[in-house]
């Protein structure tokens, strides 16, 4: 599997990161105990995770996603030096606490590191940005846990450029660690990274790693009549919106191209975004073996110039 640096970090990554958020909800620990085989096996090292996996389930609090990976590393010594675990925190837990005060930064590194099982967290991300709380307390929050050996390099997700260049700007000023990488929404049926946020990324070097990569599970080619969106729990309530004018014109190209490389329409989707510049490698699930050997095809998918226009005026 292809490598790429991660922003400044000294840490490389697969051009797909594997999405743990199935872990526990829509995987159960034996079927998560496969995937993350799978994983392993297929170069697929770097796994995404959050403290906050997955409590917007019945019955859950959150949690679930970093107890299975941990129950797994558990489960297969050695297998720990092989992989990249990527974390967040500051995604509100209810009962919990929530944002990026230093106190709560603290506290859910512990807590995530003991669910894990593990010394220190490859990337620890910030889930979301707190304005209420200073960019330097959080920064320093972060540092504080380098230093402590907890943490090897910090990240962001779902900042404004604005705020992502305030807090890079600030720690020049300050002389503290900086967010290696930003984790935003991005996908052919969504495009407004490119706008400010993709190129503050490419200008600053900070890595890019994009989340709902196959837009919900749209761009697989699953859902393509209002009967299909019965055939998920998020059916209804993420992949509606997708089916537009539009995103019969985007499936439409993806399929084209799938059928001329003899890959699935989810590979081709993971292969434009690993073809568009400044993008470092799209976070992406699977719930099955099978479904992530189709997904692992997207890292030897070549588009052509042809290819990416298509799927670039499908998608604009």
């Amino acid at each position: 599997m292809r490598q790429r640096a991660l922003g400044r970090s000294g840490i490389e990554v697969p051009v797909i990161v594997f999405g743990g958020n199935v872990f526990g909800w829509t995987a159960d620990q034996a079927m998560s105990f496969r995937l993350l085989d799978a994983c392993v096996e297929r170069g697929l090292v770097a796994i995404d995770t959050a403290d906050v996996y997955s409590a917007w389930a019945p019955g859950h609090s959150g949690g679930e996603s970093e107890t299975i990976i941990g129950a797994w590393l558990k489960a297969r010594p050695g297998v720990r030096d092989k992989v990249l675990i990527l974390t967040k925190c500051g995604m509100e837990m209810p009962g919990k606490g929530k944002a990026l005060s230093p106190a709560w930064i603290a506290t859910a590194a512990e807590a995530s590191l003991k669910r894990l099982g593990i010394e220190r967290i490859d990337l620890y991300q910030a889930h979301r940005d707190d304005e209420a709380t200073p960019l330097a307390d959080t920064l320093g929050a972060f540092q504080a846990l380098i230093k402590a050996g907890k943490v090897r390099a910090i990240g962001s997700s779902n900042y404004s450029a604005a705020r992502l260049k305030a807090a890079l700007d600030l720690s020049v000023a300050q002389g503290l660690p900086r967010f290696e990488s930003h984790q935003p929404v991005y996908n052919l049926m969504d495009r407004g990274l490119e706008a400010e946020l993709l190129p503050l990324c490419k200008a600053e070097e900070v890595g890019v790693i994009t989340f709902s990569s196959l837009a919900s599970g749209f761009l697989t080619g699953k859902y393509r009549t209002a009967a299909d969106l019965g055939k998920s729990v998020r059916g209804e309530r993420s992949v509606a919106k997708h089916m537009t004018d539009k995103g019969m014109a985007v499936l439409a190209a993806v399929d084209a191209a799938a059928a001329k490389h003899g890959v699935s329409p989810a590979a081709i989707a993971l292969a434009w975004q690993i073809a568009r510049p400044g993008i470092t490698a799209p976070i992406a699930s699977a719930t099955s073996p099978e479904q992530l050997a189709e997904l692992v095809k997207a890292a030897d998918v070549t588009l052509g110039a042809e290819d990416m226009a298509a799927l670039d005026a499908a998608s604009a």
